[in-house]
């Protein structure tokens, strides 16, 4: 089994909400285990990649019409039928690979910002993986991607176009603890390499508060 064919095996259907199951997978085990946070209730839980995207879409729309970041509204179901299809997890990355991998390895190298994934972290991982179900081509496709070094530059490099760039930070951000100084470098340098502009990474940010709360 390809990549892609698995990534849309345990990132689940991303066409509504309720549906996608990225935090039930391989991602909720990556961000469950750093420092116990909690994705919140229907939001990011349930549509996994998905709702990130309506969040940086979202993000991106009130950065354009020129509104404060405090002015922003959280992420609602009907969002999804509306999304501008740029920021779909399921449109092609620069390069032609499946964006959703891309939103996985920046997830992945923000929840290694810190320097490591521990032991503790690891086996948490692979247990989740056990529970999935997978094949053991699939377990093992599966576990070369999380040991996998990731590189700031080929996260930057999938971005095609500002609102792929703009939920890469997004998606990147929700991993990332910014009270720890390793992270917030990681994050500010990620926000750097993309171009971003600080008022529209103010908006990302006011929809990942509003996301965790």
């Amino acid at each position: 089994m390809d990549a892609e064919k698995l990534m849309k095996k345990f990132l689940g259907n991303s066409s509504g909400f309720g549906k996608g199951a990225a935090t039930g997978g391989i991602l909720g085990a990556v961000l469950g285990s750093k420092k116990g946070r909690k994705m919140a209730g229907s939001t990011i839980k349930y549509a996994g990649l998905a709702a990130a995207g309506v969040m940086a879409w979202k993000a991106y729309q009130g950065w354009q019409q020129g509104k404060q970041p405090e002015q922003a509204t959280p992420v609602r179901e009907g969002d999804m039928q509306h999304m501008d299809p740029r920021f779909s997890p399921e449109a092609p990355a620069a390069g032609g690979e499946s964006f959703q991998l891309s939103l996985m390895r920046a997830m992945i190298g923000a929840a290694r910002a810190d320097g490591h994934v521990d032991a503790s972290e690891q086996q948490r991982i692979f247990e989740q993986v056990e529970q999935m179900g997978l094949a053991a081509d699939e377990k093992a496709l599966v576990f070369d991607m999380l040991s996998a070094p990731v590189s700031m530059s080929d996260i930057v490099a999938s971005a095609k176009g500002p609102e792929q760039a703009a939920e890469l930070y997004l998606a990147s951000r929700l991993v990332i603890d910014p009270d720890q100084a390793s992270e917030r470098v990681y994050l500010d340098a990620l926000a750097h390499r993309l171009q971003l502009p600080a008022e529209l990474v103010a908006h990302l940010e006011q929809q990942v508060k509003q996301g965790l709360e």
